[in-house]
């Protein structure tokens, strides 16, 4: 019986022992931090190993020793003050046992101070944006497995899916700081090398942090469900020696000064119809079939179809507007700073010809140049990231600040101007029809705030709510823009209040 035993403590005690070396075990990582979640890991897995040896031992001992088969009688108590004691203390300790080296990790987990380079990631449908803080270079990683292996009709790479066009590089032995955001919806930017996963939201930024000891790939993928396409948007990490990182850094720098060189001789480029739509071609199908489909034709109540569609067939200049600018509310990104003026006038040119569409428009490089951005920015300039002197940033909104629009606007004026501002700020948490999110973010639909005092709706849009998820926008928006918004919501999905807010009602809120 005691050689039984000893082999079922064997047994009980085998998997942790050897959990290191086990396939689906955590794996360690190649970071400090990472090293501590392994090691709370396998501490919480030899704890739990322990109490199921401890209970699953007991239990067999009773089962075996205490059974009827050997007259064993059950005792007759009830309400042992001991044993109630002793269930309660014991694991109260354990779970203390627990909670301070859990403690200690998630706190040096969630503390990006004194990084040495700080980058911003942000998350759109579907690729990472990357930008160096202080570097001036950013970028967009793309998934480059090719289309042939997605389909199937290519034998599958070592590293399907989780392979991009442009890598984001880091040093190691640098504390890298991360600022995650997104375009779109919420999307997550996950390392497990790095024990890095992090929520980019919409309108928000999160933190993050990483010191990598040694050079490698490190491969990830967004870990959030972030629509059609959310499982090819893979993360892959080049960590280098500090001096490699300091040569790729000048590389970049020349490379970006070159593709700006050639952006600006394609400006005086007149290009064929032929060679636009074979170039076309290219860009649509990388960065525009996923959502409008290979043929054009969209996905019904998704994405609307680009065949004989109103901007297919209306004035060329909204076209490319749509294409560098996107569209406030919708899916539709923009695409001004990732593609250069070449390309958008390629991609422009195609969708207007291909699919039985047949315009016969050859859109140049320099008609795109010509459309001026949100910002009155040409194309060209903004191809690569513009630095702007603080003393300038700071005069021209003090110049803005000392003389705002104050003029009185009607309320279609408002509901036009509110429908844009709420699609861009507010539709990412209380959703484009106003209705929030059940449990997260309130419904605006004859909602108290909608239907309360104005000067009360104004505040909480101005001033934002301490305590919850609403931010003020007293900083980011002007008073006009705050009015439109007010006014909308007040209006909008049957809301129907009739108010119409003015500028010089947000200015004198609060007053």
């Amino acid at each position: 019986m005691k050689q039984w035993l000893y082999s079922l403590i064997a047994v009980l005690l085998a998997p942790p022992l050897v959990a290191s070396e086990m396939p689906l075990n955590m794996t360690q990582g190649v970071t400090e931090i990472s090293g501590k979640v392994y090691d709370l890991h396998m501490i919480i897995l030899y704890i739990c190993c322990v109490i199921g040896l401890v209970v699953f031992g007991i239990m067999i001992y009773s089962m075996i020793y205490h059974r009827k088969s050997k007259g064993a009688v059950a005792a007759n108590f009830h309400e042992s003050t001991k044993v109630e004691i002793a269930w309660t203390v014991v694991p109260f300790l354990i779970l203390i046992a627990m909670a301070i080296p859990a403690t200690k990790t998630l706190i040096a987990m969630e503390d990006p101070s004194d990084a040495e380079l700080t980058i911003k990631i942000t998350g759109s449908q579907w690729k990472w944006h990357y930008s160096y803080f202080d570097k001036d270079i950013e970028f967009y990683s793309v998934l480059s497995t090719p289309k042939e292996q997605i389909t199937g009709t290519q034998a599958k790479g070592e590293h399907y899916l989780l392979e991009v066009d442009k890598p984001l590089v880091l040093p190691i032995n640098q504390k890298v700081r991360f600022l995650m955001t997104s375009d779109d919806v919420i999307h997550s930017w996950w390392v497990p090398a790095f024990a890095v996963k992090k929520d980019a939201n919409p309108g928000f930024i999160n933190e993050a942090w990483t010191k990598i000891d040694k050079i490698g790939s490190y491969r990830g993928q967004c870990a959030e469900l972030c629509g059609k396409d959310h499982g090819f948007m893979p993360i892959v990490v080049e960590a280098v020696s500090e001096a490699d990182f300091e040569t790729w850094l000048g590389d970049q720098k020349r490379l970006a000064d070159e593709a700006a060189a050639i952006a600006k001789a394609a400006l005086n480029e007149t290009l064929p119809l032929e060679e636009l739509m074979a170039r076309g071609e290219q860009v649509y199908m990388a960065n525009c079939a996923a959502c409008h489909q290979p043929n054009g034709a969209g996905l019904p109540g998704a994405f609307p179809a680009l065949i004989n569609s109103p901007l297919i067939k209306g004035p060329v200049m909204d076209h490319i507007n749509i294409v560098v600018n996107g569209k406030a509310g919708t899916a539709m990104q923009a695409f001004g700073k990732q593609l250069t003026a070449k390309d958008v006038a390629a991609v422009v040119t195609y969708e207007r010809n291909a699919w039985g569409n047949d315009s016969g428009d050859a859109v140049q490089a320099a008609d795109v140049n010509a459309l001026n951005s949100a910002v009155s920015t040409p194309i060209e300039a903004i191809e690569t990231p513009v630095e702007v002197p603080a003393e300038v940033e700071t005069a021209v909104e003090a110049e803005v600040a000392a003389a705002p629009d104050l003029s009185p606007k009607s309320l279609e004026e408002h509901m036009a101007q509110g429908e844009q501002v709420y699609m861009t700020y507010c539709a990412a948490c209380h959703q484009p029809t106003g209705a929030g999110i059940p449990g997260a973010f309130p419904s605006l639909i004859g909602s108290p705030i909608i239907k309360g005092d104005v000067s009360a709706h104004i505040d909480i849009v101005k001033n934002g709510k301490p305590g919850t998820a609403m931010q003020g926008f007293g900083k980011l928006l002007s008073p006009q823009q705050l009015a439109a918004i007010v006014t909308y919501e007040r209006n909008a999905w049957g809301n129907n209040s009739g108010d119409v807010v003015q500028a010089t009602d947000v200015v004198s809120q609060g007053q």
